[in-house]
């Protein structure tokens, strides 16, 4: 089948992301958020990316208009019922995802593809909510969606086969580098990662070296663009803690397994950059300062 239009659930920061990149690629696409307040919000957020990317030369100022002329933004789901592929961005939770799913599912015609953004969540859970096993996939974006070159292109053992190629093909056209990955918790990136960034924290808790000096020794040696304390920070530590939560649910191994100290930091509320205190304190954005144990 040929993609003509793409729908997008949620204009949060993930979801604007993929509603620009949609629109960018040429795709007249449908974002719907819950009320107009959000849908307002969100698509200012993108103008104010295609502003920037207009000054960088990036972007043209016709094609400015041309891009932001091919996004619609919408609060009934209703409006998505003639899209070729929908694709949930909303909160990163199995009941709303699968309600979600369920209620589209209602809707759209049985051509339709569905594609979950989720970064932990089995695709095939979410999928099972709906009569369309076979046409979903799921489609893993990192943030910030218009910058990061990624897509992580998921398949279940129920996906059909010229369905998966099809999305794959669709990730290449959003300007993307689609990588192609089973339905297994955590996917390519995050199997990777997550252990990496929980290592890091028992490192720091078991006294082998400092915040800054572990950040600092993965970045000047072995070449990473930012420490794992850094990057834990800018993720979102509540957002890391729970992934990990889900993974370790799935495979029970201890290289998932959220350390204390992560766990005393979520209840504690430091969350990172957006609460101003995680392994660094942001009271100074300009100089973070890093905690000591």
């Amino acid at each position: 089948m040929t993609i003509r239009k793409v729908g997008v659930v949620g204009c949060g920061l993930m979801g604007s992301g993929i509603a620009l990149v949609s629109a960018q690629a040429g795709f007249p696409t449908v974002v719907r958020e819950v009320t107009p307040e959000l849908v307002e919000k969100g698509l200012k957020g993108i103008e104010k990316n295609l502003a920037r990317l207009v000054e960088k030369g990036t972007v043209t100022e016709a094609a400015r208009g041309e891009i932001r002329g091919r996004l619609k933004g919408v609060t009934s789901l209703d409006e998505l019922k003639d899209c070729d592929v929908v694709v949930e961005a909303i909160i990163e939770q199995l009941p709303a995802k699968r309600e979600l799913f369920a209620s589209l599912d209602s809707l759209c015609p049985l051509h339709t593809i569905f594609a979950s953004n989720t970064s932990s969540l089995t695709i095939t859970e979410i999928a099972a909510a709906t009569r369309r096993a076979q046409r979903f996939v799921g489609l893993h974006f990192f943030n910030p969606v218009p910058v990061m070159k990624l897509v992580e292109v998921v398949k279940t053992i129920a996906t059909d086969p010229a369905v998966y190629e099809e999305m794959v093909t669709f990730g290449a056209k959003l300007g993307k580098t689609p990588v192609r990955a089973n339905d297994g918790g955590g996917f390519i990136v995050n199997r990777l990662l997550v252990p990496y960034l929980l290592d890091a924290i028992r490192a720091l808790q078991e006294g082998v070296g400092s915040v800054v000096d572990i950040d600092n020794s993965m970045k000047f040696g072995c070449g990473y663009p930012m420490g794992p304390f850094t990057l834990l920070d800018f993720v979102g530590l509540d957002t890391t803690y729970y992934i990990s939560q889900i993974m370790f649910d799935e495979f029970k191994e201890k290289r998932f397994a959220a350390p204390p100290l992560l766990k005393r930091m979520v209840l504690a509320g430091w969350h990172g950059k957006k609460t101003g205190r995680g392994f660094y304190d942001y009271a100074d954005p300009a100089n973070p300062k890093p905690m000591s144990l």
